[in-house]
């Protein structure tokens, strides 16, 4: 894995520290003087590290940012997104949402937008309503679906992972395979080492790092 997003992290304020195996963690949290429940960060590995220009930026505790410089002279803008559950108040989904938004709409048009999230949301099936985003979900969709699916639509993001068709272990059906620039999403199954009621998403997508430009003597 070069990059990931990470939720739940319960941190204390903002920073980074370099963990074994050739990652370093970045996190962002409220203080800590405060009840800290959520919290989302990023783990990359150095060699990425090593070719940023500019460290993750945390939002709050629910979204983080991260600004690439590409290998062809493009630029991409990956968020780590944690959404209040089903349950949560009203108030909180929606200023959430409406930081998701303030994100999204000043990113340059240029950029390629990754967005790893946990939206808490069933999406559902409905591609006929949802014409682009996706196909191939699970069920009907919830009330957090419609609001994932609404912001999609608004800044015409894909959700991957129900738009590959892959066999289902229990159902044994198909799922559809499209989408451009991303090969593959899928859960990895058996990835966690600890208690978590998380699941691993991977996305492999062909997209390059750029060196960083060394300056002349």
């Amino acid at each position: 894995i070069d990059i990931a997003a990470l939720s739940e992290t319960s941190r204390a304020d903002e920073g980074h520290l370099k963990e074994r195996g050739g990652y370093t963690f970045f996190w962002k949290g409220k203080l800590a003087n405060e009840r800290r429940v959520h919290g989302v960060g990023f783990v990359l590995k150095n060699q990425i590290v090593s070719r940023m220009t500019e460290f993750p930026a945390g939002i709050n505790e629910r979204l983080m940012t991260l600004h690439l410089q590409l290998a062809n002279n493009s630029s991409a803008t990956v968020i780590s997104a944690y959404a209040p559950t089903l349950a949560a108040e009203e108030e909180q989904k929606e200023q959430f949402y409406a930081d998701l938004d303030e994100i999204l709409t000043i990113i340059l048009k240029e950029d390629k937008i990754i967005l790893l999230r946990d939206f808490n949301a069933r999406v559902g099936r409905d591609s006929n309503m949802w014409r682009g985003i996706g196909k191939e979900g699970v069920g009907k969709a919830n009330p957090n679906g419609i609001l994932l699916l609404s912001k999609c639509v608004e800044h015409d993001l894909v959700i991957t992972n129900t738009i590959f068709r892959q066999q289902h272990p229990c159902s044994k059906r198909w799922h559809l395979l499209d989408c451009h620039h991303v090969h593959i999403t899928c859960l990895m199954r058996g990835a966690n080492d600890c208690w978590t009621d998380h699941r691993l998403v991977r996305s492999i997508l062909s997209i390059r790092v750029a060196l960083k430009h060394r300056k002349q003597p």
